[in-house]
């Protein structure tokens, strides 16, 4: 039995309408969702600008009881001495380029070690058992790096070397750099691993040896990415704190011997935020400048890295 022309114009315009109705909330949030995305985007840019205009009128501040020409150039950090205080930055600056020197030397040959054989050597089961127990590192507190430094790799060091002090620089820097290791192998390895295979089969044909194609063809090739991540460390070491408070000290002198105590630019914003310092006298608004030059140190490295990858960007 054949269903009438008006019942079948009704059932058509009836399911037009409630197509209509389920399309109206996917069409409502299609309108939404760049609205809100924009703002959340636009919060986060905010949110940034206002960390940073407080830094910059805080360290102001600062500059305003204290000569920039003696910030910059004076090799004494003493700001709890009222009458003959001083604020050299210089002291604070070295213990952090100490315990990162340090950091490096540890994390990027171990690292790269590492970048190499998971890239060119291990099979992909050994990829991944390895890569992600390795990155494992990076996941725990830095806090308990800091203990560990402290209590079981420095006491290992008084063996060998007996003046040690009890917070050093070269502690907490082996520390740091193990630290380090799981972001330098990983960003290098993924860098590597970008590395088209007909480059290395290309070489392999050629006669190459496979630690040759390793070393001469796809880490040259890889070396924007590589290069990053070695400076993306060094950001890391520059910025880490607990470690370097725990088992660094807070001495801020100015000396490049690793078995003295030191003090790092994040250590002293640690032990002045403790609750010593009152609010609004110069050691307190000296955080902030102490703050502002560790956020150039970090802004600097950051661009390098931005300008090496770019610079030294392979297209394939």
């Amino acid at each position: 039995m054949s269903i009438p022309k008006k019942e079948q114009l009704l059932s058509v315009r009836k399911m037009i309408e409630e197509n209509q109705k389920r399309q109206r909330w996917p069409k409502r949030m299609e309108k939404l969702a760049p609205k809100l995305l924009f703002v959340l985007a636009a919060l986060s840019v905010l949110v940034t600008l206002g960390i940073l205009f407080t830094l910059l009128f805080e360290t102001i501040e600062f500059f305003r009881r204290v000569s920039i020409i003696e910030f910059v150039t004076s090799k004494e950090w003493l700001p709890w001495n009222e009458e003959q205080g001083s604020f050299g930055v210089a002291p604070l600056v070295t213990g952090t380029l100490l315990t990162t020197g340090i950091a490096m030397l540890i994390a990027v040959p171990i690292g790269l070690a590492s970048a190499i054989y998971l890239s060119e050597y291990a099979s992909e089961r050994t990829r991944r058992i390895i890569k992600p127990a390795l990155e494992v590192l990076a996941g725990i507190p830095t806090i308990v790096y800091g203990f560990f430094a402290l209590t079981i790799v420095t006491p290992l060091l008084q063996n060998v070397i007996p003046d040690l002090d009890i917070f050093n620089a070269l502690s907490p820097g082996l520390v740091m750099g193990v630290m380090i290791i799981p972001m330098i192998a990983s960003l290098s390895e993924d860098a590597m691993s970008a590395v088209p295979n007909s480059i290395r089969e290309g070489a392999l044909a050629l006669g190459a040896t496979k630690l040759e194609v390793a070393l001469k063809v796809v880490l040259p090739a890889a070396a924007s990415g590589v290069i990053a991540s070695f400076i993306l460390g060094i950001s890391r070491a520059v910025g880490e704190t607990m470690i370097v408070a725990v088992a660094g000290g807070s001495s801020p002198e100015f000396t490049f011997d690793v078995t003295q105590s030191i003090q790092t630019l994040t250590a002293y914003i640690v032990q002045v935020t403790t609750g010593d310092a009152g609010y609004g006298t110069t050691i307190y608004y000296s955080i902030y400048a102490v703050g502002m030059t560790l956020f150039i140190f970090t802004l600097l490295m950051n661009i390098l890295a931005q300008y090496i990858s770019h610079r030294l960007r392979e297209e394939y």
